[in-house]
């Protein structure tokens, strides 16, 4: 048996998040309410964030303390589970406001941990 890696997840967490940030430069938020591609894609990057978030260990929760593990899994919860309700605002203001400093906390986790 092989031992679990947290770094994985963390990583896929990271390129994930960038790709989201990325998808929404220089657009607004009117466009993420009438562009339905743009709607499942970034839907679909947060959703995954979330999934990734998951599959991180307790102890890695730990370790990496800094990383907001809680609010990552529950809002991918709550898109998964709520998919007939999602509020494109929300998606923009996660991608927006949230993923920024998510992506600074996980590079400061992974910064000196070995490949």
């Amino acid at each position: 048996m092989t031992e679990h890696d947290d770094r994985l997840p963390m990583h896929q967490m990271l390129e994930h998040e960038r790709e989201a940030v990325e998808m929404i430069r220089g657009r607004t938020r009117a466009e993420v309410q009438t562009n339905r591609m743009l709607q499942l894609a970034l839907v679909h990057l947060v959703q995954t964030v979330g999934e990734a978030a998951t599959r991180v260990s307790a102890a890695g929760h730990v370790r990496y303390s800094q990383v907001p593990w809680g609010q990552a899994i529950s809002t991918r919860h709550r898109m998964v589970h709520g998919y007939d309700t999602i509020d494109y605002d929300v998606v923009w203001d996660t991608i927006a406001g949230d993923f920024p400093p998510l992506v600074a906390a996980l590079e400061q986790a992974l910064t000196g941990e070995p490949d």
